[in-house]
């Protein structure tokens, strides 16, 4: 059986490949130029979820609370719907072209937070 120590390293870690997976996505949209212009400069929200990403791992590898794998688990977890609908469903209402965004892309970021939440959920329940 895996030690608790390692189940959040390497919870800290998949964290991490999450967090500078978004950042390229975002990046990458901003370049093709599909980000909602209302939601503010796109170079912010890249410092802010790179700083987080970064905070976040941090605190997983560092300390190793069971609540903050668990409330990041929870947060987590208001990912899927989003993700779901543009796998499966027309996001026509989302202010982002959908033309410029194929459903591959929200099915690939759908496993990617699925095995995330699985790693948080491992060490955070201590499975």
């Amino acid at each position: 059986m895996t030690e608790r120590p390692t189940k959040f390293r390497q919870a800290a870690i998949v964290y991490l490949h999450v967090g500078i997976l978004y950042e390229a996505s975002v990046f990458v949209f901003w370049r093709q130029d599909i980000l909602p212009q209302a939601r503010g400069p796109a170079w912010l929200w890249l410092l802010i979820g790179g700083a987080l990403a970064g905070l976040i791992s941090y605190a997983l590898w560092r300390w190793q609370h069971r609540w903050l794998a668990l409330l990041i688990w929870g947060l987590g977890t208001l990912r899927l719907p989003a993700l779901i609908e543009g796998a499966f469903f027309a996001r026509a209402h989302t202010g982002v072209d959908v033309a410029h965004v194929p459903p591959a892309f929200y099915l690939t970021a759908l496993v990617v937070v699925l095995i995330n939440l699985a790693m948080l959920a491992r060490a955070g329940f201590d499975l």
